[in-house]
């Protein structure tokens, strides 16, 4: 046999294997939980469209993670998803059904990881808020005027080194670092200065970029041993919110948008949990709630809107 031939062929089969064993090893069906929140004290709660078809656009289902469930239904829902988010908002971080679920996901999330067992979590602005909380056990949030405004996000030296950042597009990264594209909805932040005085955050976290206003805050970070990312900043919006100018819709800004979600949609491809039955997820999923138009009188777009159960 030509030796050329051969081994064309040995590099040939060696990677048909090496893209089959990948695949067995990738989760291609991902499903992501999303966090609720109180809706105006109505006794009702709410999760923004956007993160929802922001984790669509990647190629991952949502179900939504209604607050004032039992431990026991949040435990049996966390063995059935693949990874979960904690979308921004207005809810107490300590006292809300949406803290209170967020710290079970969270608990959860720890000691799967510990164990073995793969399992992302993400935090948007006031999830973002809410993990400092729980992995410290402190509010050290200051008061900043990041209210409504798009920044460039100023990058540590070592981010491009980053699970977040390492495989991001030179143009996106670019875009990132010198164009007002991350919108920015919050009153409060973790200033980059009680960052590092708390221990447990800085041995937790490592901070990927930071923004300055009238102080420094951190506005990316992600875990050293867990796969837990927080962005003070809103990467749902740019494709999918549109009733704030401050909100950029340039392609670079949904190009970086999409990067983020294609990002944490891959990292819930390495968990393996199931629902039960096909049923079962049949009934879990955000496809048995419909989006209302809520532009008029929110900041949002859209909103899945639930009654909690009587």
């Amino acid at each position: 046999m030509n030796p050329l031939r051969c081994a064309t062929l040995l590099v040939f089969c060696n990677t048909v294997l090496i893209l089959v064993c990948n695949a067995e090893e990738r989760n291609d069906r991902p499903i992501i939980g999303v966090l609720a929140q109180e809706y105006q004290s109505s006794g009702k709660s709410y999760i923004a469209a956007s993160y929802v078809k922001f984790l669509e656009s990647a190629g991952a289902r949502v179900v939504p993670i209604r607050i004032s469930q039992s431990e026991e239904e949040y435990e049996k829902l966390f063995n059935s998803l693949n990874g979960v988010l904690f979308p921004g908002g207005g809810a107490n971080l300590t006292s809300s059904g949406y803290a209170k679920a967020a710290s079970v996901f969270y608990r959860l999330a720890l000691k799967a990881n510990d164990q073995g067992d793969f399992f992302p979590v993400w935090g948007t602005c006031l999830g973002f808020e809410e993990l400092t909380y729980l992995t410290s056990g402190e509010l050290i949030l200051t008061a900043t005027n990041t209210s409504n405004v798009s920044l460039p996000l100023d990058f540590m030296p070592d981010a491009k080194d980053s699970r977040l950042f390492k495989n991001v597009p030179e143009d996106v990264l670019k875009a990132l670092a010198t164009e007002p594209i991350t919108e920015n909805s919050h009153h409060w932040s973790v200033s980059v200065k009680s960052f590092y005085m708390n221990d447990k955050l800085r041995n937790f976290y490592r901070v990927l970029t930071t923004n300055k206003v009238n102080l420094e805050f951190i506005s990316t970070m992600e875990a050293y041993k867990y796969p837990i990312y927080g962005t003070q900043w809103h990467p749902e919006k740019n494709p999918f919110e549109w009733t704030r100018p401050v909100i950029s819709h340039s392609p670079s800004a949904v190009k970086a948008s999409f990067y983020i979600a294609d990002f944490f949609v891959n990292e819930a491809r390495k968990n393996f949990h199931r629902f039960s039955s096909t049923e079962e997820e049949t009934k879990a999923l955000i496809y048995n709630y419909n989006p209302v138009f809520t532009g008029k009188v929110s900041s949002f777009e859209q909103m899945y809107i639930f009654v909690s159960a009587s």
